[in-house]
């Protein structure tokens, strides 16, 4: 039987539910509550987020109708949610950070069935799948997809998948592996990767060029900024900051340090700089490059992890890889990488894993050191863990 704390009567919340009004004792409700979430903790701790509902509303749900005009009244919302047809949409990953939580709410706002797994499992999500219909599939990169796409390869032929019309991911990107990989297994099924981040909700979605670069599709709310926070000129090849402005959040909680680095007002605009630079291209388009504070310096070249750990994970024996910047004498980092092997795979030694990236990437991002691991740790919601990468890499922790 559990142990009760000391002075905790079972009758007390009886006479504390007698004794209540019927009438609510807070304020009523207003644009100006907060609701806060907390970020993914790739690079640090995890921070709260703190977002005013009204802002949270537009620039997370997009305003319970992120594929057409923003509902305006509450009354929208329930029209739009009413005229929808019963679909299901399956999330099955945690819902403490904003990949999982601005699915759900915008789901829930759309007026669609969500579908939650207790704990992830590819397999059952085939189940869920055919027995309640689900149309879309949340995934958080390849910490599910390839999972995913790894049950479909030896079980899909066991259910009916015939609902499943759109995986869509948001808090990490597709491999080009992973993606080209899920389009085979599922051709009939759109792909879609979203862009954003826990301080300034959903900025675009992203598609892969012939190049195999992302390149971004955004609203007017969202450009390319400078230190100035000047907009980068198209074709100028200078990297920026992505930045969105209107409505943003109001920091972070309990850290006036980093609320300050990460939100600025310039002219009177409010801008939010959550930390991931891309390039403008002549023609407009965004091309991602990755998070800037995660950017490796190696002999005045930059190095974004993100694209040597795509080069990593296109080879047939990795199943994860993370990638990180170590020491150097000469070079001030080099590019290092922790790697996780398939189970079923012969394992190819240093050698063969940096002839592969150098077919993919230029010779000075091919990692110089490479370390097999058991697993490659990632927190809860999927998001990289380079904290524990670096520490694996300088040898302060056991793989």
């Amino acid at each position: 039987a559990p142990e009760w704390p000391s002075g905790v009567r079972a009758a007390d919340y009886e006479e504390a539910l007698a004794a209540a009004s019927p009438v609510a004792d807070f304020a009523g409700r207003s644009n100006d509550d907060l609701y806060i979430v907390y970020t993914g903790g790739t690079t640090g701790n995890p921070k709260g987020v703190m977002w005013r509902h009204e802002d949270f509303f537009f620039a997370a749900l997009g305003g319970g109708n992120p594929f057409g005009e923003p509902h305006r009244s509450a009354e929208a919302v329930a029209a739009g949610a009413a005229a929808m047809p019963e679909m299901g949409f399956l999330v099955p990953i945690p819902l403490m950070h904003g990949a999982a939580s601005y699915t759900l709410f915008t789901a829930l706002f759309m007026g669609f069935k969500v579908v939650l797994q207790r704990r992830f499992d590819p397999v059952d999500c085939l189940r869920l799948v055919q027995e309640e219909k689900t149309f879309t599939l949340a995934v958080v990169g390849d910490a599910i997809a390839r999972p995913l796409a790894d049950a479909i390869a030896a079980h899909g032929a066991e259910y009916d998948l015939s609902a499943l019309t759109h995986v869509a991911s948001g808090g990490a990107l597709f491999s080009r592996s992973v993606r080209e990989e899920l389009r085979r297994l599922l051709p009939n099924v759109t792909l879609r990767d979203g862009f954003g981040a826990s301080e300034s909700g959903v900025d675009g979605s992203v598609v892969v060029g012939e190049d195999g670069r992302p390149r971004l599709t955004v609203g007017p709310a969202v450009q390319v900024v400078g230190p100035d926070f000047r907009p980068v000129a198209p074709g100028s090849g200078e990297p920026g900051w992505v930045a969105r402005r209107g409505h943003v959040p109001l920091g972070y909680y309990n850290d006036e340090r980093k609320t300050a680095e990460t939100f600025r007002t310039v002219d009177g605009v409010r801008w939010v700089m959550p930390g991931d630079m891309a390039v403008v291209e002549e023609d407009g388009s965004i091309v991602l490059l990755g998070r800037g504070s995660q950017c490796i310096n190696t002999g005045g070249e930059k190095v974004f992890p993100e694209e040597v750990e795509e080069a990593l994970k296109a080879h047939p024996a990795v199943l994860d890889a993370l990638v990180a910047g170590v020491p150097d004498p000469r070079f001030g980092q080099r590019v290092a990488a922790v790697v996780e092997l398939r189970p079923d795979a012969p394992e190819p030694g240093a050698a063969d894993l940096q002839a592969h990236c150098r077919g993919l990437i230029a010779g000075y991002k091919v990692p110089a050191a490479l370390t097999v691991v058991p697993s490659v740790v990632r927190s809860p919601s999927g998001k990289a863990d380079y904290r524990w990468a670096r520490k694996v890499l300088s040898g302060e922790q056991q793989d």
